[in-house]
């Protein structure tokens, strides 16, 4: 009887210490994933607007923020039948990919706020599921590459892409921020999976951020600023209760003079929603350009204009 607990204690001890290995082996994994990001010029906001409103945005975007765009066409984007209008807009400040679908948009397209060009996407899918993502579609082809959808822990879609020919495209005067609304219950799984996949750094995390950069000047929020090779993500961490519009703004644009920016703005029928305040480090509005994209931009206090 004896032996037979040694025995069993014995067993015990061997599958824990199994255990702790398989646990550290995955850890070990998990932090020597490669690095899959290219640079911030290619990580771009999708925006997704009506047929008749695409090249009047296109035009909006341009005249804002100057920049080029690639020649419009019409593809197939999903890996089931769709058709869309699509155009490349490359400004200073950050990149945007327009889609004018012509039909119905297939699920969970459009959901997506962000296209990461990665340079491995095998590597990729495996790096997202390992550090907690959700791979919501799985990956496929396009004309031009491949494409997958993943989803943090948060609900925050993001579409990973790969061409087959590398890009070149020229270096932004300006990195634009990613603007992800979390809830405080999923923004530190959110913050720990991103941090894992991106290989990036927290920049700060401000538990008493001013409540005026979400409409509430009266309170204060949690904000998280993280940077990496994909390029600049704001973690704005609230209870839900936001007034219109926050929470509806996918990007953040830096410019060298607010004020300049928002005449062009206006003048090319972009609408200014929150006019300009100031915070400790920024000074900011949030706009809305023609077809419904609205977005923050702003100036850096302090920073040579």
């Amino acid at each position: 009887m004896r032996a037979r607990k040694v025995l069993s204690v014995v067993a015990s001890v061997v599958i824990a210490a199994q255990l702790l290995c398989a646990n550290l082996s995955a850890q070990t994994t998990d932090a020597k994933s490669a690095n899959v990001a290219v640079a911030p010029q290619y990580d771009t906001t999708h925006v997704y607007v009506a047929r008749e409103d695409f090249d009047r945005f296109v035009a909006s975007l341009v005249a804002t923020f100057g920049g080029t765009t690639s020649k419009q066409g019409v593809f197939t984007v999903t890996p089931t039948p769709s058709s869309t209008m699509s155009q490349l807009v490359l400004t200073p400040v950050g990149t945007i990919s327009v889609f004018g679908f012509k039909t119905p948009i297939p699920y969970p397209f459009g959901l997506e706020r962000t296209g990461y060009l990665v340079t491995d996407m095998d590597e990729a899918i495996r790096a997202a599921r390992a550090t907690g993502a959700d791979v919501q579609v799985a990956p496929f082809n396009d004309p031009i590459g491949r494409d997958a959808v993943i989803q943090w822990p948060g609900g925050v879609n993001t579409q990973l892409y790969w061409h087959t020919t590398a890009p070149s495209y020229p270096t932004l005067q300006t990195i634009p921020e990613n603007r992800v609304y979390v809830s405080p219950d999923r923004a530190d799984a959110f913050v720990q999976s991103f941090l894992a996949f991106s290989h990036g750094n927290v920049v700060s995390d401000e538990s008493l951020a001013p409540g005026v950069e979400i409409g509430k000047p009266a309170e204060n929020y949690r904000r998280i600023r993280i940077e990496s090779k994909f390029g600049k993500l704001t973690v704005l961490v609230t209870d839900g209760h936001l007034p219109y519009p926050y929470g509806r703004e996918m990007a953040g644009y830096e410019v060298a003079n607010l004020a300049e920016t928002l005449e062009k703005a206006e003048t090319a029928g972009v609408q200014i929603l929150i006019l300009p305040y100031t915070t400790a480090d920024r000074e900011a509005a949030v706009i809305q350009f023609p077809g419904g994209y609205i977005a923050e931009i702003h100036s850096v206090i302090g920073r040579p204009k």
